[in-house]
């Protein structure tokens, strides 16, 4: 599926999808482990997160200080001249990118830090993280990013 189709099914699946994730808000923490996870390891088995990176292109990760040091180091610059060239602060006093698509996507879709990307980088779409109940929310929302998380949640529509 395109990006295109992929965001005509996440409007036409909205009511569904919202359904479903108050169904998943009543499920044991362990359950719904046990549920996603699987799932998880089986879609991400067979995408190529290189033919979308709808994520970098449409949405940017926080940045921790750990992460800001991190990447800094590794552009041999300083923290703050870091945070001042390319971070701003967002309403929840978060460090976030100024702009997206994120500035460290090349053309060819791979990250110019991938070593040292933000820790939310490396664990997009969160769908592998233990305790999935506490991150529902987040899971709804990156529906309409990752192809991947809406795949899972079709599957988990077919289970429940």
């Amino acid at each position: 599926m395109n990006l295109a189709q992929h965001k005509e099914q996440v409007i036409l699946k909205r009511k569904e999808n919202k359904k479903l994730f108050n169904r998943l808000k009543k499920v044991k923490s362990k359950v719904l482990d046990k549920l996603i996870h699987p799932l998880h390891d089986e879609i991400f088995s067979c995408t190529d997160c290189l033919k979308c990176a709808n994520c970098c292109n449409n949405t940017g990760p926080l940045f921790t200080d750990k992460d800001i040091s991190r990447v800094a180091n590794h552009l041999k610059i300083k923290p703050s001249v870091f945070a001042g060239k390319y971070l701003r602060i967002d309403e929840d006093k978060d460090y976030v990118l100024k702009s997206v698509p994120c500035i460290f996507l090349g053309s060819d879709n791979r990250c110019s830090i991938y070593d040292v990307r933000p820790k939310a980088c490396r664990e997009f779409p969160h769908t592998n993280r233990i305790r999935q109940s506490q991150l529902l929310k987040l899971t709804e929302k990156n529906v309409e990013v990752c192809p991947a998380v809406s795949e899972i949640i079709e599957k988990i529509k077919k289970i429940i």
